[in-house]
């Protein structure tokens, strides 16, 4: 399964178990540890849960079992799938880290070569 296969399936997986404000974030330019980010919210610790477990049970379903998986009732869970990662949290904790300025805002790693 592709990443972007697999960007696909979370994405459509998340917004069926009603995440808030799912967005992708394309770090393949930036870092090494994965190509996309998955980040959603969810209304409670019972919803961030939920909407975890429907993940991983999605992705089991297509033979791709995350590696790890972190958070379980602090308010925001991650799940990785290799090349891409998952964080499901409280619209608080998404607030006070705001991921997604933080890997907007930095610029691409030479090291990793031309953009794919």
């Amino acid at each position: 399964m592709t990443s972007s296969e697999k960007l696909e399936l979370i994405i459509a997986t998340a917004d069926d178990m009603k995440a808030d404000r799912i967005e992708t974030l394309d770090v393949r330019s930036k870092t090494s540890i994965c190509d996309y980010f998955v980040v959603c919210s969810g209304t409670s610790d019972r919803h961030i849960q939920s909407i975890a477990e429907r993940i991983e049970e999605k992705m089991i379903e297509h033979k791709q079992k995350p590696t790890r998986t972190e958070g379980d009732g602090s308010g925001w869970v991650l799940q990785d799938f290799g090349d891409v990662i998952v964080h499901v949290m409280r619209e608080e904790q998404r607030q006070f880290y705001d991921l997604e300025t933080l890997w907007k805002s930095m610029g691409p790693d030479p090291s990793l070569g031309p953009p794919k």
